[in-house]
């Protein structure tokens, strides 16, 4: 019987990829980062895995056999919010979206940059690992239109009944949340929610339209997540 390896305090990644050749050099770049990978090769095999040692995160390739990437993210999405980051060798940008619709929280187009791969899955980690001393001092918890965050366990709510945000959703919120009638920009967003200084700014626009859906009384005709034309978004507590 095999033994597991104990887990790194870097934490532990999954990578699904049927790519022997790209799956070899991400475990390998992961590895040396200091982080324990485990690698499935279809979407049925990364949900065994899964279910069998919940992983820190997931990188998850949309082409795969049988049961593909889009498919294999929902099905984790309902099993727990994990957080994805997508690999595509597709130029159509429906298929990123879909992955970021589905609640992913970054995607890499190949061919890439394996460092580039480990800096992304080391950004998504890290915000979802921030301390609440992170928060503004002396504040415990970011309250403002109906809407309740507490940083430290990650939990929000509106009027009381607790919404179920993915990583970047929460962050994305709680950034809202501590600029109250400010217009923000979508290339500040990126900067400031996503930790880049370059990226697909459909990313934004995505996870905003996912937030909406979550915090609006009408997602169609949003009130707190107002757009702000020629700029980007002004969150309106009142």
């Amino acid at each position: 019987m095999s033994v597991q390896p104990p887990p790194s305090p870097a934490g532990r990644v999954l990578v699904v990829d049927d790519d022997p050749t790209v799956a070899e050099v991400v475990t390998g770049y992961l590895e040396r980062a200091g982080y324990t990978v485990e690698h499935a090769a279809d979407g049925l095999t990364a949900l065994a895995v899964a279910q069998r040692t919940w992983p820190d995160l997931v990188v998850l390739d949309l082409m795969l056999p049988g049961l593909d990437g889009l498919e294999v993210c929902r099905r984790l999405r309902a099993l727990a919010p994990v957080p994805v980051v997508m690999l595509t060798a597709r130029g159509d940008e429906d298929d990123r979206i879909a992955g970021l619709e589905l609640g992913a929280d970054d995607y890499v187009t190949k061919p890439f940059s394996p460092r580039e791969l480990v800096l992304r899955v080391e950004s998504v980690l890290r915000r979802g690992r921030a301390l609440p001393a992170a928060t503004p001092a002396g504040q415990r918890t970011l309250n403002g239109g109906g809407l309740t965050l507490d940083p430290g366990p990650r939990r929000a709510s509106k009027h009381g009944r607790e919404l179920a945000l993915t990583l970047r959703e929460f962050d994305l919120l709680a950034h809202f949340l501590r600029h109250p009638g400010l217009a923000l920009g979508r290339e500040q967003l990126m900067r400031d929610v996503w930790g880049w200084d370059f990226g697909d700014l459909s990313t934004v626009t995505v996870h905003v339209r996912r937030l909406r859906a979550k915090v609006e009384e009408d997602p169609a005709a949003p009130r707190l997540i107002q757009t702000v034309w020629g700029v980007g978004y002004r969150f309106d507590p009142s």
